[in-house]
């Protein structure tokens, strides 16, 4: 059974999408909390003296979610892993942005590695962006899987819920699509 907060923030973020500002108004501090939870997610990641903070990262997704007026938002889950893509898109747009050093070399970034460890670069997250988007031609599903689970930190139920299918699906999608990137970055 969903709790009471749940279905609030569903309510809200469907008031929201039929354009009550008063919903938004609502909505912006209920949702912050879990957004700064999938900001500092994504910067653990990042390396240690990176320019954008966890709280410009916030910021920026949240002016770029508030754009997105035609959405009609199906539940909190729905909107967070909207929250975790963009907060992803952000930070790969902005790591494609920076000079690079001549002659120095990227290391790719494993997924399960990644899923262990705390550091990551620039050019692993651009390279496993790349990996990414190349399984998404293959399989959008499996595609949408590991972004909502790995970079959106959502847990297989709401993942589930996201993509309206079953928990024992996003699992067995789960693993294959962690192998597949898996071999996609070690060539």
């Amino acid at each position: 059974m969903k709790s009471p907060n749940t279905e609030n923030l569903t309510e809200l973020l469907a008031a929201w999408s039929d354009g009550d500002e008063f919903a938004l108004e609502k909505l912006a501090p209920m949702v912050h909390a879990e957004l700064h939870r999938l900001a500092r997610g994504y910067m653990k990641r990042e390396r240690e003296n990176h320019v954008l903070q966890t709280s410009a990262l916030i910021n920026e997704a949240y002016l770029r979610l508030i754009d997105w007026k035609a959405v009609k938002w199906q539940n909190r889950a729905h909107f967070f892993g909207v929250a975790a893509s963009m907060m992803r898109r952000i930070l790969v747009d902005f790591a494609r942005q920076r000079p690079r050093v001549e002659g120095s070399s990227a290391e790719h970034l494993l997924l399960d590695e990644a899923l262990q460890m705390s550091a990551g670069k620039d050019a692993d997250l651009i390279a496993l962006d790349e990996a990414l988007q190349s399984l998404a031609q293959v399989d959008e599903r499996k595609a949408r899987i590991v972004e909502l689970r790995f970079f959106g930190g959502l847990t297989v139920e709401e993942t589930a819920e996201v993509l309206n299918i079953s928990g024992i699906t996003v699992m067995r999608e789960w693993q294959k699509a962690r192998a597949w990137l898996l071999c996609e970055l070690s060539e």
